[in-house]
């Protein structure tokens, strides 16, 4: 399959470029879709014969192309509608309090060390669609793995990061002590 891309890259490319052209694609965007085919092909080659290679790889390119399109079409229209976004996320006065802030952030810090600490494998699934967005079947394709494993491993990061942030909630509600007053600091024991 290999020497098919090699014989057939510059057919790809165009095919490729048409394809994306009408969306404002150039030659090296093309060119990229094309080594992401290579690698897709490289890293979980096709199962059985392919009759016809160049009509094969100009649908994974094609596909290809239409998932990349899709994606940055996603974050330009994100990062569009995050210029609109307020700059605090609660408009009451209470928004802007510097404590809550705090526990705010301190608990964003509490999560991202929970993730941190999930194995490596968990810790993709579960940044792979609760940060990512992606379908569980998605990551499931994407890692090689199954569903239920996908879901298994869902299911212990989000138990992870729940009783991290429980921990860090009941910590910072815990009140703290009361400094020892000017007069019982001095006095004789």
């Amino acid at each position: 399959m290999l020497a098919a891309i090699v014989r057939h890259y510059d057919d790809l490319v165009n095919h490729v470029r048409q394809h994306i052209g009408r969306r404002g694609g150039d030659r090296a965007e093309a060119q990229d879709v094309v080594h992401d085919v290579c690698v897709e092909l490289i890293e979980r080659p096709p199962e059985g014969e392919i009759r016809v290679p160049l009509a094969f790889l100009r649908e994974i390119a094609s596909r290809r192309a239409i998932d990349r399109y899709r994606s940055e079409a996603a974050q330009r229209q994100w990062l569009e509608h995050a210029a609109e976004l307020p700059e605090c996320a609660d408009p009451s006065p209470f928004g802007r309090d510097p404590a809550l802030l705090f526990a705010g952030r301190e608990r964003l810090a509490c999560l991202a060390s929970a993730i941190e600490a999930l194995p490596p494998r968990c810790r993709d699934v579960f940044v792979m669609h609760k940060i990512h967005q992606l379908e569980q079947a998605e990551v499931a394709d994407q890692l090689g793995i199954s569903l239920k494993t996908v879901e298994k491993h869902l299911r212990l990061g989000m138990t992870a990061c729940r009783l991290a942030l429980d921990d860090t909630i009941a910590a910072s509600s815990t009140p703290p002590r009361p400094a020892p007053s000017p007069r019982n600091a001095h006095a004789p024991s």
